[in-house]
């Protein structure tokens, strides 16, 4: 059976299992839709963390990433990991001892302010709408190579599917179809490893493959791995991939922006509030690293294998080109994606991939794990398995989003501000509603997104870092913080970070490079600068305008001590 078959055949028995488990667990509550009427255990708490966390970003760009940028490249893998320990040290028992449905709900109310809460709407608004970019896109890289059809067409149908499970089982829905969709990306993203390890290492274990020596019958056969891609990564212009060109204070930056963002992320936060007990927020950050460490442990040796088969399926063994004419499938499957693009400069009908004036390719970096068993010619129902893990990884990140939008809209803006007297049965009305506004809106930015799927990404963790992580730090364990102060800080962060970005990505593109970047911090590292500022402002607002109400000081007091809560609050 051919790839395109079985490729059909895999993802659409995924999405029948999605939609099934969206059907059986229909939210009939705003407790349903918005926490899963913080029933859910623990271990499939942490599985469907790890499956709302690891997004297009995780599975599709990040071993992208790394195979490009090398060293440069662990910044992701430490940064995201580092986050989930402390979500699980200095967030998640406490925000859930404290018993709300959203972020934007915690800070309206520690903050005692309507202001806090509506600007904790908009900045988890503007979050979940620059995290969703990256992973439509993603979808749309993996249907435009697997279902044959354009990256705008694939966009729309994972919108859709997306949003059926969304819409109709809201949190309750979300959280059984991710457990499900982890299951499948973490085989999609380990057996092609397991595969493609034993083949040029002959090692079983990927996260010792990649540091062992080339199997007989490989290409450089009898020398270790990292040695030969740093060998041919100089050799064809490229930088040596075991050592970096970041700055070391740009590395920090990013690192720190990752993991504090993490923490701030609200799609990730409201996670912890479907659990029963405040015991089980800590047990389900631990499930959800364990669950994410199997996937990200294996990224390094993903992306070093494939570097590898690229230069050697592209440049041959001998690096002096491969005849155009017998170009291995994988390329001529991915040219018509248009995310790789062959030029003949020179005229010799040969393929040449590097990284100096020789270079007649352009790979797209969001294709390397998709393409990756078709470059070490694996079965095709493992190309097939990757494609669901890959369509997998992005629509569970996409629900918990959307998920976010639609409670921040409905719940947060709606109920707790301007309509405090609608009905049940109405505010789930309008949370379906605001969803299905904002899939329209991420299909838009889908199609058409500010950079790759793991860039994209990281401005989210950016603006997470600045906005949300220091009023929420500060509203646990700075009890008299008063609400200017949180206020003032939650808007100097996100916009100074906002504006970097949009200057340096949009406005001038061209000026993006270290020499003019604020103290040589790189528009995916300002964030950390934004979180700074943002502390900075508000202990200054707050020294000039008083403690917070002594009542507010008491329920700090009583949240930082988390034994024991009752069930997640609408009010």
């Amino acid at each position: 059976m051919d790839i395109q078959t079985l490729t059909f055949i895999i993802v659409g028995l995924t999405f029948a299992l999605y939609i099934g488990i969206a059907i059986w667990s229909r939210a009939g509550s705003t407790n349903d839709f918005y926490v899963a009427s913080g029933g859910v255990h623990p271990v499939a708490n942490g599985m469907a963390t790890a499956a709302d966390w690891m997004s297009a970003a995780s599975f599709i760009s990040m071993a992208g990433i790394v195979a490009f940028a090398g060293y440069d490249g662990s910044v992701y893998l430490m940064g995201w990991t580092g986050g989930y320990v402390l979500l699980a040290m200095c967030l998640a028992p406490y925000l859930r001892k404290f018993g709300k449905f959203t972020v934007p709900d915690f800070i309206g109310d520690r903050y005692y302010s309507q202001t806090a809460r509506t600007i904790a709407v908009l900045c988890a608004i503007l979050i979940s709408f620059t995290y969703i970019a990256g992973q439509m896109r993603g979808v749309g890289v993996v249907f435009s190579r697997f279902l044959e059809v354009d990256i705008a067409t694939g966009v729309i149908i994972g919108a859709i599917i997306v949003f059926f499970y969304t819409v109709l089982g809201g949190m309750k829905g979300i959280t059984y179809t991710q457990v499900a969709q982890y299951v499948v990306l973490m085989f999609a993203y380990v057996v092609p490893a397991v595969f493609i390890s034993l083949m040029m290492t002959d090692h079983f274990l990927p996260q010792t493959g990649f540091g062992a020596t080339i199997a007989e019958g490989v290409p450089g056969e009898g020398s270790y791995l990292l040695e030969r891609l740093d060998g041919l990564s100089k050799e064809l212009g490229f930088a040596a991939y075991t050592e970096g060109v970041r700055s070391k204070i740009d590395v920090f930056f990013i690192t720190a922006a990752l993991m504090v963002g993490t923490a701030g992320l609200p799609h990730v936060i409201v996670r912890f509030f479907t659990v029963p007990k405040v015991r089980d927020a800590r047990r389900s950050a631990f499930w959800a690293l364990t669950f994410i460490s199997i996937v990200y442990l294996t990224a390094p040796a993903i992306a070093s294998f494939a570097k590898v088969n690229i230069f050697n399926t592209v440049n041959g063994p001998d690096l002096q080109g491969v005849e155009y004419e017998n170009a291995p499938s994988w390329v001529k499957n991915w040219e018509k994606t248009g995310l790789i693009t062959w030029e003949d400069k020179n005229e010799d009908g040969k393929m040449f991939y590097s990284g100096d004036e020789r270079n007649e390719m352009t790979i797209d970096r969001d294709i390397m794990v998709l393409a990756n068993p078709e470059i070490a010619d694996l079965p095709a129902w493992v190309v097939a398995l990757v494609a669901a893990g890959g369509v997998a990884a992005a629509l569970s990140t996409s629900a918990g989003l959307l998920l976010v939008i639609s409670t921040s809209v409905s719940h947060d803006l709606l109920k707790r501000n301007l309509m405090p007297n609608i009905t049940d049965k109405k505010e789930l009305l309008y949370a379906r509603v605001a969803a299905a506004t904002a899939i329209i809106i991420s299909v838009y930015f889908g199609i058409y997104p500010p950079g790759f799927v793991a860039q994209v990404v990281a401005f989210a963790f950016g603006l997470a870092a600045a906005s949300f992580f220091p009023a929420i730090i500060l509203g646990i364990f700075h009890k008299r913080m008063n609400r200017q102060g949180a206020v003032a800080g939650m808007v100097v962060g996100i916009l100074f970070t906002f504006c970097y970005i949009v200057f340096f990505k949009f406005v001038s593109p061209e000026l993006n490079t270290p020499e003019y970047w604020l103290f040589g911090i790189s528009p995916e590292g300002i964030g950390t600068l934004g979180m700074i500022i943002n502390f900075v402002v508000a202990t200054i607002v707050h020294k000039a305008t008083g403690d917070a109400p002594e009542d507010i000081q008491e329920l700090v007091e009583s949240i930082r001590y988390p034994k024991g809560s009752g069930e997640a609050q609408s009010h």
